[in-house]
């Protein structure tokens, strides 16, 4: 698959999460509790969800440091296992991966040679958005990378 990079300027964006450290084989089932959960909080604390789910992971020895959840229309008060968290700001580079989300993998080296080539580097951990459900058979995800010129 050819991946189209591009790149936006946009303002800090406050989010509601569910944090956990999770095994791949646990991702899915995650996901779908965590945005559950944030999706509740946000409609009994009078928010709403500002975009697309999201996830953001970092890779540990055997699974991944994970949060899911949405862009919210607020500041969302610690409820349960929900805590706010603030998406960066400032340029995102990004790009969308169609299909089954085991090739993802494949998106997220493609924006990382585009950084490469064209003398920017992550400011920040990079988090995906699902544009779509499981029950799509061709899903979209989008994986963002805030980013800056190298210095």
């Amino acid at each position: 698959m050819t991946y189209e990079i591009t790149v936006e300027e946009r303002p800090e964006q406050t989010a509601a999460v569910v944090r956990a450290t999770v095994r791949l084989e646990e991702l899915a089932g995650f996901l779908g509790q965590a945005f559950g959960e944030v999706a509740g909080v946000l409609a009994r604390q009078g928010l709403f969800p500002a975009g697309p789910p999201f996830g953001r992971y970092r890779m540990v020895d055997d699974g991944f440091d994970a949060e899911a959840g949405f862009p919210s229309s607020g500041p969302v008060t610690p409820e349960g296992h929900v805590v706010p968290v603030v998406l960066p700001g400032g340029e995102i580079a990004e790009t969308v991966h169609i299909g089954s989300y085991d090739g993802v993998a494949a998106a997220y080296g493609a924006v990382m040679e585009w950084l490469g080539e064209t003398g920017r580097e992550a400011t920040a951990d990079p988090w995906e958005l699902y544009l779509d459900g499981p029950e799509v058979a061709q899903p979209r995800t989008v994986v963002c990378f805030p980013c800056a010129v190298s210095r």
